[in-house]
């Protein structure tokens, strides 16, 4: 059993991912809406940060896969939930830095990439919430 204080602080760092998360989506947002003027509204924002939040909060810490040192089954298997994991971690911060960039240059640009930066946010955030979910569904 873990003693309070530990609960405390585990609790303390998700919210501290959850935070990260929203401002990530706020960057994201700010950059996709002031590409596409339909994407300016409140909307838009609390959703991306709502969706950062949440991708960062289940994607970020997941519970790893028990080991079975006799069962050989278990040392071929790809632990999907870790791999979901890392990979919508790593593209969610990467096209936030990207965003971040882009606002603080204040460079325009091309559509096309503006669509990436948003594919790719958006794919990230998918990929954590799916993998905190598979990591937290299984027996």
């Amino acid at each position: 059993m873990r003693s309070r204080v530990r609960k405390f602080a585990h609790i303390l760092e998700r919210f501290g991912l959850a935070l990260a998360g929203a401002a990530s989506g706020l960057f994201v947002a700010i950059h996709v809406g002031s590409s596409v003027s339909a994407l300016t509204s409140q909307a838009f924002l609390l959703i991306m940060m709502l969706g950062g939040a949440i991708g960062f909060y289940l994607g970020i810490d997941t519970p790893p896969k028990l080991f079975h040192p006799k069962d050989t089954a278990s040392t071929r298997k790809i632990d999907a939930a870790e791999l979901l994991s890392a990979v919508g971690t790593f593209l969610a911060t990467m096209v936030a830095f990207f965003s971040v960039g882009v606002v603080v240059l204040r460079s325009e640009p091309d559509i096309g990439w503006t669509a990436a930066i948003m594919a790719g946010w958006v794919l990230g955030v998918a990929m954590q919430i799916v993998a905190g979910t598979i990591a937290r569904t299984r027996v």
